[in-house]
């Protein structure tokens, strides 16, 4: 089927007029309805793909499947930048710099841009920042120890936790490591860096060393009367906990898990939610969604989907990160599925999308899970009624299917 036979399908398929359409690209209709008939041409990637943003598909389902593989080879190719980038030693060693180094004020804003990109989610973009990034931390460390410190650790926390999300623990785990190597000596950047390390061991499958690891490094931070602690300290000893009780539900703990979480609860409503301490997301809502995925590890899906409710409740679920939020509505689709609701999963999943498209599309976790909605037999069932108000169960799940064909 040409391109713009391709692209007036899929208009038709989400609904959207010509105008309405050409409103959302900043074009004319006149200029739409010339690229359906194929009278004006495709030829600039950057335009189809914005088209395949406003339609909500993948750029391979306008110009055919080969595109899917160009772009999983683009993935790829920035996965070996970062571990190109990992690989050098070209500080230790002594080699001359033949770049200008950075300042310590520059490098910060650098590091904050960067963690804001992942927040948002926009994994591509960050795949493209992270061996610049890396780099320029290295460098303006060499120059200034003490100073560029700070933005190397945190250089290093934002790879780790963007190559977690990517599926590749193995070498997120080599960037945590020397996270906290170079934070040693200073308890707050190495509890930063150890939120990472927890989440590394725990894709690794270290489950009960992630738990051993994660206590320590949360009792280390931990201030001597919980009650005159700072709200950042108390920010990473509660997540460090958090940590800590999901790897003991990963080993089959509930018992523990169910106690850490409690103890991070209690530091949680101190620090309330709103912050953004060492870019933790603290607070009590980010509690509740853990108890949902330490629930949902456990099995337990009505208490998953319980404290989900609750969770998306709170004022705070807004203010959290859409990274964050994605990723909780996927733990939240497979409590779903586990509870034998294939429909209320593939509308959490639609949810995830619409929070963060990338999350869907480029961690593999979310692949997995959308194919099972896609399969399961119980997916052609009527849609139970809280996802009825949302457009319909079989808009949500045409939506699930849409993404695995693209």
């Amino acid at each position: 089927m040409p391109v713009g036979r391709r692209v007036a399908y899929w208009r038709g398929r989400r609904k959207l007029s010509q105008q309405v359409f050409a409103d959302r690209l900043g074009k004319s209709k006149s200029w739409v309805d010339k690229v359906e008939r194929g009278v004006r041409s495709l030829d600039k990637l950057s335009t189809l793909q914005e088209i395949a943003r406003v339609l909500r598909i993948d750029t391979a389902a306008l110009v055919g499947r080969d595109v899917e593989a160009t772009q999983a080879t683009k993935r790829g190719d920035g996965v070996d930048r970062i571990r190109a980038a990992l690989s050098r030693y070209d500080i230790p060693l002594g080699k001359p710099v033949v770049r200008q180094v950075l300042p310590v004020d520059r490098m910060l804003r650098d590091v904050g841009y960067a963690w804001t990109t992942f927040q948002y989610a926009r994994y591509p973009q960050l795949v493209d920042l992270a061996p610049d990034l890396l780099t320029n931390a290295q460098r303006t460390h060499a120059i200034d120890p003490g100073s560029g410190r700070v933005p190397l650790v945190e250089a290093y926390r934002i790879i780790a936790a963007l190559l977690v999300k990517l599926g590749d623990a193995e070498l997120a785990w080599l960037a945590v490591d020397r996270a906290m190597l170079a934070a040693t000596g200073d308890r707050n950047l190495v509890a930063a860096a150890a939120v990472q390390l927890g989440q590394v061991l725990r894709a690794l499958g270290r489950a009960r060393e992630a738990k051993s690891v994660m206590l320590s490094a949360a009792y280390r931070i931990a201030p001597p009367v919980i009650e005159h602690g700072t709200p950042a300290q108390l920010s990473l000893c509660g997540t460090l906990l958090i940590q800590a009780a999901l790897a003991a539900a990963q080993d089959g703990n509930e018992a523990t898990a169910s106690e850490l979480i409690d103890e991070a609860a209690g530091m949680a409503e101190r620090v309330g939610d709103g912050y953004d301490h060492h870019r933790t997301g603290f607070g009590p809502t980010a509690v509740d969604l853990a108890r949902t995925a330490i629930a949902a590890e456990a099995g337990d899906a009505r208490d998953a989907i319980v404290w989900h409710e609750k969770a998306t409740k709170r004022l705070g679920w807004r203010g959290l990160p859409a990274e964050h939020r994605a990723a909780h509505l996927l733990d939240v689709a497979r409590a779903y599925l586990h509870a034998g609701d294939a429909g209320n999963a593939a509308r959490v999943l639609t949810e995830a999308e619409r929070t963060a498209p990338a999350e869907i599309m480029y961690r593999p976790v979310a692949r997995d899970v959308l194919a099972e909605v896609a399969r399961d037999p119980r997916a052609t069932t009527a849609p139970p009624r809280s996802s009825r108000s949302r457009g319909g169960f079989s808009d949500d799940r045409e939506r699930v299917l849409d993404h695995l064909s693209a």
